[in-house]
């Protein structure tokens, strides 16, 4: 049979293709820090958007500050490998971690040609307080956002880390993220805090009232009733007990038109 009639599946080579020389996935983990204030009466603690870099130990940029992250097998997924890097690099599983983009740019790794694909994570802060450094890391650290993006981090990870900031900054104010940064019941307080801490500029007079009532948002969060069917109320922050609420599982349909 002349070769050029001969199907494709028997003339296709993977040789006669350039292919990338690794697909690391890169991973940006976020968490919300808690620190009491040291005041006469009880108040809310000061909360702050960080994210944990590793200091690679390694050429290339050994020494250097880096997000978590590695080369994916052939035998997982790009999902599968971050949530093993993971679980790696901070010894913390089954938390919230979603794609965000992929970066390609030529010379952006000295290694060869590397396509990334970054992933953000959102760790409450109680689940990194046994965090370790992997065999590949010198160390691992928390920094604020606002410290690490002042940083020489290694390879394009600065703009990975910007990316993935303005990424957890628009679901924060899309979508029911916030609980992942807060403990089971919470005040409307702390729920507050929570999204001031990842979008600063973030001002809403009428909070309360938006919350619970606003019939395109009703149903997020309800109020928490002891098993007396009495509403639940906690002073652990006020002088004044607030009432506690969780999150449901409701999702709003919101839309940019109504």
């Amino acid at each position: 049979m002349d070769e050029a009639n001969e199907p494709e599946e028997l003339t296709y080579s993977p040789r006669n293709y350039r292919t990338p020389d690794g697909a690391p996935a890169d991973i940006v983990i976020f968490t919300i820090t808690s620190t009491h204030r040291n005041t006469a009466k009880k108040s809310l603690p000061t909360r702050q958007l960080e994210v944990l870099l590793i200091q690679r130990k390694s050429w290339p940029f050994a020494g250097q500050w880096a997000l978590p992250g590695g080369f994916s097998k052939e035998t997982e997924t790009i999902l599968e490998s971050a949530k093993r890097e993971l679980q790696e690099e901070t010894g913390v599983d089954n938390v919230h971690i979603e794609y965000f983009n992929a970066y390609s740019e030529p010379g952006r790794d000295p290694r060869g040609w590397m396509i990334s694909h970054a992933f953000c994570a959102l760790v409450h802060e109680g689940e990194l307080e046994h965090r370790r450094a992997a065999d590949d890391a010198a160390d691992v650290r928390l920094f604020s956002v606002q410290e690490a993006l002042e940083m020489e981090l290694a390879f394009d990870h600065k703009q990975i880390l910007q990316d993935a900031l303005g990424h957890i900054r628009r679901s924060m104010l899309t979508t029911a993220i916030a609980r992942e940064f807060l403990p089971e019941e919470f005040t409307i307080g702390e729920l507050y805090q929570v999204i001031e801490a990842v979008v600063p500029d973030f001002v809403e007079h009428n909070f309360i009232r938006k919350i619970t009532s606003t019939q395109s948002r009703k149903g997020i969060i309800e109020e928490i009733r002891d098993s007396r069917g009495e509403l639940k109320m906690s002073n652990r922050y006020s002088q004044r007990a607030a009432q506690l609420y969780r999150f449901t599982d409701y999702v709003p349909q919101l839309s940019i038109y109504s």
